[in-house]
């Protein structure tokens, strides 16, 4: 079961650095409204953040006191096509943000000052690990923008959960997910508590549990919390709720009651991401990456054999403060790096060694979810080439209109010649891929990395650009917009709505304003309505934008010929409307 590599080879950090990092996170000076600032290495800043024992700072209001993201600070943590934002606990949301922005920002000035020389950890221990985890999200964003040399990790010991499924998902998504080292110890309740709704008697006896905590933060021992057993069993019993629902929707069961518990009980929004450290004292631990692995062992790894429930209720609350000896040299599984066949043998041996044998199914569920999703990706890489071979044949199509006065657009709105036939098929066969794609992004059924792969987000923008075009010109040739209203209210397909995201995400692009294959439907409808004072300012947002699109490339020229709807649109504007620049081409 043992493994060569040691845990600084599997995480990408030293043991020292970790150790560091522990010792910064649980020195008793902290206060936690403050951050802590360690600058001693010549190479690295160490920003950590102590743990609150006070249940407002962990628990907001509702069953699981999570809202939505800010999006200011983390504009990234969404679902780019779906257009979702992430949920997030709201007291360590607050939290985050008082610190950041008390003492006039000099939490911000210090990491600025720090990123741009040397490298970032921020750390903490218990609900400091999740200001952590915020603050180096929020420094992730900084550095998508700013070309600073080193990305900043966060290292954290018995932390929370922090975020919902978006969360994880995001972070995956943007290839930040293995900047997070999270160490837990195999029966500590804190990386397990948001598994549970914290309303109520159970917020009543948590409290009791923080008030032990403090206590063992400042003198080293704890008192007894008379009520460990009942918050340790309700907690475990929520979990489970969570993780079987979860382990249910892994396996792809088709039971309608799935969906109808989903409205009877409190399942947690929360989950994991990022590399997990699970430890059991000194000897061996285990690393895991798969988010969904990792819930699954959260719950199963803490359970206790039938004759030492005792011993995980005593320890729930004493492995909080136990992560000292996680730190020693031991034996390392990672069970992200295995053999296929040598992996199922592990998962095996580690449930039979560290948690209930129930679980393995469970685990090896989230396992072949992933393993689909990517099944999923490699069906659409290998349509790939059809795809390019239906663009390519779409702008030979553009070049045969580019003869005529009128445009590829305004030829496959008349459907006069064979041609305008035969791109009609390859716009419904292009069509059927991209909106099996979408369908899949829907149901999260492809890799979270999917919609930030720079090859796909190349392709869908010239899908987009060039065959949206001929939706707009069908949607108007068979004057849908009578019936259902004009086409960027009722008619635009997801499959543009999507790849227009990604373009704008990938690009740091204001929402919404990569709108250069879907203008013609714009046109259409300011040309149907005319100028009046409702429409007057789209019509002058229109030729700004057509203008500065044209400068940059991002529309063709055919757009400007003299026959094309544009054209007929134009000559009826006004004069102040008309700029000059366009008006040059038009004349040319």
């Amino acid at each position: 079961m043992g493994s060569s590599s040691s845990l600084g080879d599997m995480v990408g950090m030293s043991e020292e650095l970790m150790n560091k990092a522990y010792k910064e996170a649980t020195n008793k000076d902290h206060k936690p409204e403050k951050f802590r600032l360690d600058k001693s290495s010549k190479d690295v800043v160490i920003f950590s953040f102590p743990g609150s024992w006070s249940v407002q700072d962990w628990y907001s209001k509702g069953p699981f006191g999570d809202t939505k993201i800010n999006q200011e600070f983390f504009p990234s943590l969404r679902s780019i096509g779906n257009d979702e934002f992430a949920t997030v606990n709201e007291a360590f949301q607050k939290r985050f943000q008082s610190i950041k922005d008390k003492n006039n920002s000099q939490f911000q000035d210090e990491v600025l000052k720090a990123v741009s020389k040397k490298q970032v950890i921020f750390t903490g221990h218990s609900s400091g690990g999740a200001i952590a985890t915020l603050a180096t999200i929020w420094l992730l964003e900084k550095c998508r923008k700013e070309n600073y040399p080193f990305r900043p990790y966060c290292v954290t010991f018995g932390s929370p959960l922090v975020g919902n499924f978006i969360f994880s998902h995001a972070l995956r998504r943007e290839n930040w997910s293995n900047q997070f080292i999270h160490f837990v110890m195999r029966y500590d309740i804190v990386p397990r508590v948001l598994l549970s709704p914290l309303s109520g008697d159970l917020q009543q006896q948590f409290q009791q549990v923080l008030d032990s905590f403090k206590q063992q933060s400042k003198k080293g021992q704890a008192n007894t919390v008379e009520e460990a057993q009942s918050f340790f069993e309700k907690v475990m019993i929520n979990a489970l709720k969570t993780t079987s629902h979860v382990a249910c929707k892994l396996k792809e069961s088709t039971n309608p009651l799935l969906e109808t518990l989903e409205g009877f009980i409190e399942l947690s929004p929360y989950r994991p991401f990022g590399t997990y450290i699970f430890c059991n004292g000194p000897g061996k631990i285990v690393t895991l990456k798969n988010p969904e692995a990792v819930l699954q062992f959260l719950f199963y790894f803490s359970q206790p054999s039938s004759d030492r429930d005792d011993e995980a209720i005593r320890r729930s609350l004493s492995d909080h403060f136990d992560y000292a000896k996680s730190l020693n040299q031991q034996t390392v599984v990672s069970l992200d790096s295995l053999e296929e066949l040598h992996r199922v043998n592990m998962i095996n041996q580690v449930y039979n060694e560290f948690g209930d044998v129930k679980g393995r199914l469970c685990m090896l569920a989230a396992e072949e979810s992933e393993k689909r999703k990517e099944r999923n990706k490699n069906k659409f890489d290998s349509k790939m080439q059809d795809i390019e071979k239906a663009l390519v044949e779409i702008e030979q199509y553009r070049k045969m209109w580019e003869g005529h006065k009128v445009g590829y657009y305004n030829g496959f709105k008349l459907q006069e010649k064979q041609d305008d036939f035969k791109a009609n098929v390859k716009r419904l066969e292009l069509a059927g891929i991209w909106d099996e794609i979408v369908e899949m992004l829907k149901k999260y059924e492809l890799p979270d990395n999917f919609e930030g792969i720079k090859e796909w987000v190349k392709l869908g923008t010239r899908f987009r650009r060039l065959v949206e075009p001929l939706d707009i010109a069908n949607f108007y040739r068979h004057q849908k917009n009578d019936d259902a209203g004009a086409y960027m209210d009722k008619g635009r397909p997801k499959r543009y709505r999507y790849t227009q995201r990604w373009r704008e995400h990938e690009e740091g692009m204001k929402k919404e304003s990569s709108g250069e294959s879907c203008f013609w439907a714009e046109v259409e409808d300011l040309l149907a309505k005319g100028i009046t004072p409702d429409t007057y300012g789209r019509a002058k947002g229109v030729v700004e934008q057509v203008e500065q699109w044209d400068k940059n490339k991002e529309i063709e020229r055919d757009v400007f010929l003299s026959e094309t709807t544009f054209a007929k649109w134009w000559n009826g504007l006004p004069i102040e409307l008309k700029s000059p620049y366009i008006g040059q081409i038009l004349s040319g």
